[in-house]
């Protein structure tokens, strides 16, 4: 990919035009567009701030411009600088989106207004580092829904939208390369992008296009206990030493006909392909002898040498093809979404296991950050023998296929009064699958399946000769995946089949939702604008998977349901004066649960254990109250403040059924349930703005803060079979941080365009503990503060050099269980520096 970090939007907004500069400089039409500045901040915020002012709803936005001005790899980092939004991270990179504290599983992510299905088996949130911001012209977050949209997000909808050429007031070409640096693998790697934009046939015809590819070579460390303490002591640990390297590829063409000003025809189409290669080469201790050991404290241990070597491909690829007509007082839009997230990973080696035993004299220091001391023998190579090797392979794909007509037609009431009635109707048809095979080979018999061959035990047969350049102390010799697939590569695999891991994670789930609407917005005066309407959404449901016995007998499972929602909402703004407006909204919306919820599959490992999904969950459903005021500072600038309120039934989470239902004379059953209710509660801040009532030179700065504070409540709970008894906790939601600020700095003066970033957010829940009533045993994701630096400087007015600092605080993320002292992970990826040139072509 291509993470076109400064004013992007059209310096790499000219690449495809290239291809077609000649005709097309005879062939355009000249159009009166709003001109694009290249390298101007300010000019990407004028064009922020007219999209959130002219919406009928509560829209956050940031343009390409914007995006292109931070250090942003991805949509999901240039997304988390909007109020109301954080962003969750994967390896220091961001992967995620949260909207006013509600996780990604609650938000809906679209592309030219067509849903993307999740490249994941087990969830609907989808990876948003999937998509390079290099390709984006804008992006959207819809905090109120309207009628006529999918009702399918509880805390906002984020829409992506691809370049036209009819952005743009002129043909373009533009192209980028550039190099970064990883502070913490040493290593550099290159990216490099292309995109243009033309109008054809008498600038009737606008073709754009945009290529971006992208390799990012980066280093993440970690020490991790899992949650493994007991009264403060630790009974088990693991370090990680983590290479990864992440390849982005991704084009996007926008074709867009345009006959007469009542007529048009699109075609516009995305494919971003992702992959993550990465070997993990870990030390683990556990089976302490008396169960833990308090810091400092010598111990005798198990130890383990493991190592993990996989590689993932993920996919999207997104076609809108529409049309809009315009005939006198009716308009007709129309189109067809066809969507599809794929994830591919080939047989990997998923560990590979070598261990000794009764290791004395480890010892530990520091309970947030465990590093481990030892003696000889726990990094010689040698005296590790071979335990066990897991292969695993999988294939998951999400099919989203959906059609929509949408009519509106004008009235002039008495007065003058303006009215808009809309109606419409929508079908989607959505297909989940997800299928794994996994291997498992030991020691045995030659004439078992699992046996894993004749040959060398010892792990000095299986490492490169290096020491592993592990910053947080020692782990050994670098395991060598090359030389453990060699041994592995002749082994046969149908014999070695582990039948309940194979069948019990596949899966095939539908869900077919049919839609239609109603909705009229009028303007009852020059200053008052209302938008109400209903929406009802059916949606029929069916899953097929399977279950195992306590026997290992792997049988067929198949579940069927159906529901009905009516989704009312009505919104409105009053102009106080010609700057200042005041919003109001009341929406209701409807989340489906995830898709590892919904899984039928049923384990039953003894006649009192057993792990279930739960295909009969129901939605969650959501009554939203937003309410703000905002006011324009000028052209360059905006301040505004919004409350909201949400008030959710049936919050999904993971809890022990056992006691209740056909599990009543169970001990323990890990499976998810409806909660009665959650809330969350919040306010959004924002201001920015161009300083250009400062005298002199001082004039080129600009300033941007925005923070939101939130509070959320759920009520979870599981039924106790000792009293007898439900018992309830109410917790705050995964996912939500109380706290999110974002602060910016940047200046422009000529050729120099500069930007300094703060991103913080405070802690939040990452998952409730084996027992959902126990605070103890929640994971907590620390607070987190990231700063980043983008320079920009054109050599000439068509060539720029631009420069890059993420993280330069080096921060790190870290998750405690319980209280802050207590080690869950710690894992610390460094900087990156970032060196480009880009050039205008055309």
């Amino acid at each position: 990919m291509f993470r076109d970090s400064t004013p992007m939007p059209l310096t790499v907004l000219a690449a495809a035009c290239a291809l077609l500069a000649a005709t097309a400089q005879a062939q355009t039409t000249p159009e009166k567009v709003e001109t694009v500045v290249v390298t101007g901040q300010a000019s990407s915020l004028r064009k922020a701030l007219k999209m959130q002012e002219s919406a009928d709803n509560i829209v956050s936005a940031v343009v390409a411009d914007d995006i292109g001005a931070l250090p942003d790899v991805n949509a999901a980092e240039s997304l988390a600088r909007l109020p109301g939004v954080a962003v969750q991270r994967d390896q220091g990179e961001g992967r995620y989106v949260v909207v006013r504290g509600l996780g990604p599983d609650m938000n809906t992510i679209t592309i030219n207004g067509s849903l993307v299905p999740s490249p994941e088996a087990s969830r609907r949130g989808v990876s948003m580092d999937v998509l390079p911001s290099g390709l984006i012209r804008s992006l959207e977050v819809i905090k109120s829904l309207t009628p006529d949209m999918d009702a399918n997000s509880l805390g906002g909808t984020v829409d992506v939208k691809t370049l036209s050429a009819f952005d743009l007031p002129k043909s373009l070409l533009s192209a980028g390369l550039s190099g970064s640096r990883d502070s913490l693998s040493h290593q550099t790697s290159p990216a490099g992008s292309l995109l243009g934009a033309t109008r054809l046939l008498g600038g009737t015809l606008g073709v754009a296009a945009a290529l971006n590819v992208d390799q990012r070579k980066f280093g993440s460390e970690d020490v991790e206990t899992d949650g493994a303490w007991s009264a403060g002591k630790l009974s088990g640990v693991e370090l990680r030493h983590y290479r990864p390297n992440r390849d982005r590829a991704a084009f996007a063409a926008n074709i867009d006909y345009k006959p007469s000003a009542d007529s048009s025809y699109y075609a516009r189409g995305i494919v971003a392909r992702f992959s993550d290669d990465e070997e993990r080469d870990r030390l683990t201790l556990s089976n302490i002898t008396g169960g833990s050991v308090a810091e400092g404290a010598p111990a005798t241990v198990r130890a383990e040498r493991r190592l993990r070597a996989r590689k993932y491909t993920r996919s999207i690829r997104s076609l809108v093809l529409g049309t809009e007509q315009e005939w006198g007082d009716w308009t007709l839009q129309a189109n067809v979404g066809l969507g599809q997230g794929t994830e591919r990973t080939p047989e990997q080696l998923n560990d590979a296991r070598f261990r000794q035993n009764n290791v004395a004299g480890v010892s530990f220091t520091d309970t947030t950050k465990p590093l481990v001391t030892g003696p000889a023998a726990l990094y010689d190579a040698s005296k590790y023998t071979l335990n066990s090797f897991t292969l695993q392979k999988r294939a998951s794909d999400d099919n989203e296929h959906n059609g929509r007509v949408d009519l509106t037609r004008a009235f002039t009431l008495d007065g003058g009064t303006k009215l808009d009635l809309k109606f419409g109707a929508k079908l989607s048809r959505r297909d989940k699958k997800n299928d794994t095979d996994q291997w498992s080979y030991s020691s045995g018999s030659a004439t078992s399946g699992n046996y894993w061959g004749a040959g060398p035990t010892a792990l000095s047969a299986f490492v490169t000769g290096s020491t592993l350049d592990f910053s947080m102390g020692d782990i050994g010799p670098a395991m060598d995946s090359g030389a453990i697939r060699a041994r592995l590569a002749a082994l046969p695999r149908d014999a070695a089949k582990v039948a309940g891991a194979s069948a019990l994670s596949d899966y095939e789930l539908h869900e077919n939702i049919d839609a239609a609407y109603v909705q009229a917005s009028v303007d009852l005066s020059p200053a008052w604008s209302v938008l109400a309407g209903v929406r009802h959404e059916r949606t029929r449901f069916d899953a097929a998977g399977f279950a195992s016995s306590v026997a290992g007998v792997i049988t067929p499972t198949q579940y069927a349901k159906d529901y009905g929602n009516w989704l009312p909402g009505l919104h409105t703004r009053y102009k106080l004066d010609k700057e200042t407006s005041v919003r109001a909204a009341w929406t209701n919306s409807v989340v489906r649960p995830n898709f590892d919820q919904l899984s039928p599959a049923v384990t039953l490992s003894s006649t009192t254990e057993a792990s279930i999904g739960n295909p009969l969950l129901s939605p969650m459903r959501a009554h939203n109250l937003d309410l703000g005021i905002e006011r324009l500072l000028g052209s360059d600038g905006a301040v505004s403040a919004y409350v909201f309120h949400k008030d959710i039934k049936d919050f999904t989470y993971a809890t022990n059924l056992a006691g209740t239902g056909d599990w009543a004379s169970y001990t323990s059953v890990t499976g998810y349930a409806n909660g009665s209710k959650a809330r969350v509660d919040g306010v959004e801040l924002s201001w920015q703005q161009q300083l250009r009532m400062l005298p002199g030179w001082m004039s080129g700065f600009l300033v941007g803060a925005n923070a939101s504070f939130t509070h959320s409540s759920a009520d979870v709970g599981r039924y106790d079979t000792t009293s007898k008894a439900q018992l309830v906790r109410s917790s705050r939601m995964p996912g939500q941080s109380d706290t999110t600020v974002n602060l910016m700095l940047g200046y422009e003066a000529g050729p120099l365009s500069t930007r300094l970033a703060v991103n913080h957010k405070s802690k939040y829940l990452l998952q409730f503990g084996s027992d959902v009533t126990n605070a103890a045993l929640d994971q907590v994701v620390a607070s987190q503060r990231q700063v980043d630096l983008s320079v920009a400087y054109k050599l000439t007015p068509s060539v720029q050099l631009t420069f890059e600092g993420v993280n330069l605080n080096n921060e790190h993320y870290y998750t405690y269980v319980g209280v802050p002292q207590l080690n869950y992970q710690y894992e610390q990826y460094g900087r990156t520096y970032k060196l480009g040139l880009k050039v205008a072509l055309f």
